[in-house]
């Protein structure tokens, strides 16, 4: 097996990168086992293989996040993300990366925590500590930082863990890491169980923002329900979910690596150090923007790979042969790296086996990461083809949204409710059910439940909310209540004139198309982005990265304020 071993005669950029056609080979000569050789596969020396292929491709990964991290905390830094055309780093990231916003946020938030923290900074910048294990430590590194990266190069993950919970100084930082579990909710509505439901949560979208996701909006129709009909919490409301498993799945990783002394028993392949960006200092943002999507075109060559290999190790369960505890057991101590990220990218790489039209079409660029991961959610045999059409021509905020519109559609059509909540708002969707049986006296389905609840909510919010109809809100209206720049995820709250009032320009709808703030009074008046056309089907966006919709002409001059 070849190792990844840094070259000096090679430029810092490419620092620990240059193996990685050597480990591509390896790994993409491993293909998934069927069930029958499962039976016969040599699991302990297919294991010692697989992991550490495995390990050596996460560090590159993990070394190249790094970076990128990096590069995005300069980049939000004043206007220099607007002067791209964007009002966030996560929107920056998913268009123009093809990274997920959540992901590209935590990659800024752990470069931000590391800039105040040097010594850590740079052992993770070298290789030896982990991100993983840098985001676990660095709420209670400041003042003692030598201490805790001296731990964190020799103690597990979970060891990690447990010494910042008894930090007394963490509790509220370690707090904001934390990442609270999700749950699915399905519920079977009747055709009018669904209309209240879709009333009501129309109306808590106008309450809290049109930006709100749909879990937001029913947790807040559960707490006005309530607020209206308190109930004492019930036994499973007052324990924590799956407490008892939580413990001994502690004890099981505990007990496992003291077994396995840390699983010395594995290949220590060698440090893969981040790659120097020459970005500390810069100021231009097409500076930036270049270097930004070098690094993320070999991100995605490494997660390639990892998806590969991710996806065979998680398919043979040979994870319980290197004896971790679980999955995620081994993605945090092995991989350095979250069990979600690992098992999004396992998923993506098999759901490529039955799709190898869009394999290709990310491996050519045609289609970002992120664009091949929303259309592997949805596509199927018959419609992949028509999918990946889309996705090369779509912005992946206008693509997100027509996959959830399509899935809109389809539960209406099954008459349910399906949605994933985070814990709290599943628990407090059985308190609101609880509290709905008992004022009404009888037990009621589910269905029969939300739909009370959701009549609740609009008798309350409905009467308030009544709106004169201006011609500003039918613009935002029509828009579907979302900012019209291309790529932009914010809801819209102005309506811009395209042609400005004091040049001439009417108060027309055909002349107006709504904006979220920051585009409106900084893109647009600022003179970063420019619009022309017609509203709302006939726009050309002048952007300084391309030219979105039906004219050719350049982006040249700022236009004139109104």
């Amino acid at each position: 097996m070849q190792d990844v071993v840094l070259d000096p005669a090679l430029p810092a950029a490419n620092q620990g990168l240059a193996s990685l056609d050597a480990l591509a080979a390896q790994a993409f000569a491993l293909e998934p086992p069927s069930r029958d050789e499962l039976r016969d596969l040599f699991r302990g020396e297919a294991g010692v293989l697989l992991d550490g292929l495995l390990v050596r491709v996460a560090r590159g990964s993990g070394a190249l996040e790094v970076a990128i991290g990096e590069g995005l905390t300069a980049l939000a830094v004043g206007d220099r993300a607007m002067q791209l055309t964007f009002s966030s780093i996560g929107d920056y990231a998913q268009e123009r990366l093809g990274i997920a916003p959540g992901t590209a946020n935590a990659m800024e938030r752990l470069a931000r925590r590391l800039r105040d923290l040097p010594l850590l900074r740079e052992a993770v910048r070298r290789g030896e500590v982990s991100a993983r294990k840098a985001l676990v430590v660095s709420p209670v590194a400041r003042g003692d930082e030598e201490r805790w990266v001296a731990r964190a190069r020799v103690e597990t993950v979970r060891a990690l863990e447990s010494a910042v919970r008894e930090d007394a100084r963490a509790s509220a930082a370690a707090g904001d890491a934390a990442q609270a579990p999700w749950d699915r909710v399905v519920v079977d509505l009747s055709a009018d169980e669904r209309a209240r439901l879709d009333e009501a949560m129309a109306l808590a979208g106008k309450v809290l923002g049109a930006g709100a996701p749909k879990w937001q909006r029913l947790e807040a129709i559960c707490q006005e329900f309530l607020g209206a009909h308190p109930v004492e919490p019930g036994e499973d409301e007052e324990k924590p979910v799956g407490e008892e498993v939580v413990a001994w799945l502690e004890s099981a990783k505990a007990f496992l690596e003291e077994e396995a002394r840390q699983w010395e028993f594995l290949d220590s392949p060698a440090l893969v150090a981040s790659p120097e960006t020459a970005l500390d200092g810069e100021r231009d943002p097409h500076v930036i923007d270049t270097e930004l999507r070098r690094l993320a075109g070999l991100r995605d060559e490494w997660d390639d790979v990892l998806g590969h290999l991710a996806m065979l190790m998680k398919w043979t369960g040979l994870w319980k042969d290197l004896q971790f505890a679980s999955f995620s057991h081994y993605c945090a101590e092995r991989l350095g790296m979250a069990a979600k990220t690992v098992g999004q990218r396992a998923w993506l790489s098999r759901r490529l086996y039955s799709f190898p039209g869009l394999r290709d079409a990310m491996r050519a660029g045609r289609v970002s990461y992120e664009k091949a991961r929303l259309v592997a959610s949805v596509a199927d045999d018959a419609n992949v083809g028509e999918w990946i059409a889309r996705a090369e021509k779509a912005t992946c905020v206008a693509l997100r949204r027509e996959i959830e519109a399509a899935e809109e559609r389809q539960m209406c059509v099954r008459r349910e409710l399906d949605l994933r909540v985070p814990r709290r708002v599943d628990r407090l969707l059985a308190a609101a059910f609880r509290a709905a049986r008992e004022a009404e006296g009888r037990w009621l389905k589910a269905g029969e439940c939300l739909a009370r609840i959701a009549v609740h909510f609009i008798a309350t919010w409905k009467p308030l909310l009544k709106e004169r109809t201006t011609r500003s809100r039918k613009v935002i209206a029509r828009g579907g209540g979302w900012c019209t720049v291309p790529g932009c995820s914010r809801p819209a709250v102005n309506s811009h004139h395209i042609e400005f009032l004091s040049h001439g320009g009417s108060d027309d709808l055909a002349n107006q198309t709504g904006m979220c703030l920051p585009h409106h009074l900084r893109g647009v008046h600022m003179g970063y982005i420019r619009v022309r056309g017609t509203a709302p089907d006939a726009l050309t966006w002048e952007l300084p990265l391309g030219i979105v919709g039906r004219g050719s002409s350049e982006f040249d001059s700022p236009p004139a304020p109104s």
